[in-house]
C-alpha cells in the first residue's frame, strides 16, 4: 500500500542538480553522452590513441599509454585524470560527478565502478554529494569492485575481485570482501 501522507526521508519532487555541478553546459554533456555512445563505443579494441584523443576532446588529462577500452564508460571526462600507462578494463564506470583520479601503472579492471558521488540522505531533497576519488599508482582494482565517493585507494594496492570499498586503503594493502578487509600486503618487486 502507499502511503499517501507525502515523503518523511526524501522528495525528490524537490531534488534539483545544483548549478555548475556537472561542470560543463548541459549541451555539453549531452555532446560527450552521444560521442561515447558511438565513436567511443564503437571504436575498434586497439584503436586505444582515438579514446584517448576523445578524451581529451572532452576535457580529460590523460597521460602517455593510457589504454581504455571501448566499452568503459566515463560521466564527466573533464572531472577525470588518467596517469601514464593506467588501464580501464571493458564495462569499467568511471562515475565521474566528483573528480576522480586514477594514477601512474594503476589498474581498473573490468566490470568494476569507481563512484564519486553519493546524495546526502540526512536532507529531504535528497541533494547530489560529490567526493572525490584517488586510485593511486600501481593499484590494482581487480574485476567487479565497487570503489565508493571519497575513497583513495593506496600505491600498489590491490582490491580482490568482487570487493566493496567503503574506507581508504592503505598502500601496498591488499583487500578483499564486502566490506573490504585487508587481507595481506604486496610485496615491491626489487627489479
Amino acid at each position: 500500500m502507499i502511503d499517501q501522507k507525502g515523503p518523511k526521508y526524501q522528495d525528490l519532487s524537490r531534488f534539483r542538480t545544483p548549478p555548475e555541478f556537472r561542470g560543463r553546459s548541459w549541451l555539453t554533456v549531452l555532446v560527450w553522452q552521444t560521442i561515447q555512445q558511438t565513436l567511443f563505443a564503437w571504436s575498434p579494441q586497439p584503436a586505444f590513441f582515438w579514446r584517448r584523443w576523445l578524451l581529451r576532446l572532452f576535457g580529460a588529462e590523460v597521460g602517455r599509454g593510457v589504454l581504455i577500452r571501448p566499452t568503459a564508460r566515463v560521466t564527466y571526462p573533464w572531472k577525470v585524470r588518467f596517469g601514464n600507462h593506467c588501464w580501464v578494463g571493458d564495462h569499467a564506470e568511471i562515475y565521474s560527478l566528483g573528480h576522480i583520479t586514477i594514477g601512474d601503472n594503476a589498474v581498473i579492471s573490468q566490470r568494476s565502478y569507481i563512484c564519486a558521488a553519493t546524495h546526502n540522505y540526512q536532507d529531504i531533497t535528497f541533494p547530489l554529494v560529490a567526493d572525490p576519488v584517488i586510485i593511486e599508482r600501481e593499484a590494482w582494482i581487480a574485476t567487479d569492485c565497487f570503489i565508493a565517493p571519497g575513497v583513495t585507494v593506496g600505491a600498489g594496492a590491490i582490491v580482490a575481485a568482487r570487493s566493496t570499498v567503503l574506507r581508504n586503503v592503505d598502500p601496498g594493502t591488499i583487500v578483499a570482501g564486502h566490506p573490504a578487509e585487508v587481507k595481506g600486503y604486496r610485496a615491491a618487486s626489487l627489479t
